[in-house]
């Protein structure tokens, strides 16, 4: 989550409005709108070869892999929001709104960096549990060789797995496994600062 906006609240329509108008990319939240930053080369470098992974996987299946320019919507909480990358298996479903919006992710990652990994764990992940389609949830560092995914296992339950250098970690909705060392190859790691500027 990038900076508040200016505005005390604005509609999820109008939000979508000021995005045509300006360019500029913003997470919306109960009426509140955030400016999204950008990241690290490393965040950009990870985000690349994990939808590398995903788009190899995706092969063969009905799965559509999508970067962060695609918008994510949650309808049962209204966050709207730009995931470093997100995967579509069967039909896509748009929102009311705007059909550039999808609403039934399968798969969901974000990179996380200082400034938003509290927020990729607890309430973004809560918003994320409330999307009936999806399956998992990756999480990747950048300032180590670690992926975790969170799997739905069942009503309310989810499953975690985490993999570090050498070893692969599955997904559930796709066949197949992320093989850490092949994402993180030739990636320079960002240092662990923890409270530096980092953002993405």
């Amino acid at each position: 989550m990038g900076d508040a906006a200016t505005k005390a609240w604005m509609s999820h329509e109008a939000c979508l409005a000021l995005e045509r108008s300006t360019d500029q990319r913003y997470e919306w939240f109960d009426g509140h709108i955030y400016a999204m930053a950008g990241g690290t080369v490393a965040h950009a470098a990870l985000a690349g070869a994990i939808i590398g992974e995903l788009r190899a996987l995706s092969l063969g299946c009905d799965c559509l892999v999508l970067s962060s320019d695609a918008k994510l919507r949650v309808l049962a909480t209204g966050l709207a929001t730009y995931p470093d990358g997100s995967v579509v298996c069967g039909p896509l479903s748009t929102d009311p709104s705007d059909a550039n919006v999808i609403t039934n992710p399968t798969l969901v990652f974000e990179v996380l960096s200082d400034s938003t990994e509290g927020y990729d764990r607890g309430k973004k992940f809560e918003n994320y549990q409330q999307i009936p389609s999806l399956r998992d949830y990756v999480l990747v560092s950048q300032y180590a060789k670690r992926i975790e995914v969170f799997s739905r296992e069942g009503e309310g339950q989810w499953t975690l797995r985490v993999a570090g250098a050498g070893q692969s970690v599955p997904l559930t909705a796709m066949a197949g496994v992320i093989e850490v060392d092949r994402v993180y190859a030739g990636i320079p790691l960002t240092s662990e600062s923890r409270g530096g500027a980092a953002t993405g």
